[in-house]
């Protein structure tokens, strides 16, 4: 009988280098959410407008800092949901603002006009 051969382990490609940083996740990601969250909360009152457009300038940013990082930065799902919900509560306070313009200009349409007495000209 030969030498017993056992099977080698696979590698998919180099490892990890020692020195290489530890993926950690943006600090900027769960900040989108919670304003993303905001956004979607007060989209109805019109209040949604200003927490969605600064997490999506916030999720801007940590999409560059996270693709600049090489992958060592994290965070992506809380950026995507965040930025969704973002775009929800911008929605929202943009439908809003047109039932307001709406119920504004029927309320003019139908006001009765100035009645002045009969002895007036």
């Amino acid at each position: 009988m030969g030498p017993m051969s056992f099977p080698q382990p696979l590698t998919v490609g180099p490892g990890r280098h020692p020195l290489d940083p530890e993926p950690v996740r943006s600090t900027k990601a769960p900040t989108v959410f919670a304003l993303g969250l905001i956004a979607l909360f007060t989209g109805p009152l019109v209040g949604g407008l200003v927490p969605g457009v600064i997490a999506l300038m916030l999720a801007r940013e940590a999409e560059r800092e996270a693709y600049a990082s090489g992958g060592y930065l994290t965070g992506a799902l809380w950026i995507r949901r965040g930025t969704a919900l973002a775009w929800i509560g911008i929605t929202f306070a943009i439908c809003a603002l047109v039932a307001a313009l709406v119920i504004a200009i029927f309320n003019v349409a139908t006001a009765p006009l100035q009645d002045f007495g009969p002895g007036i000209d």
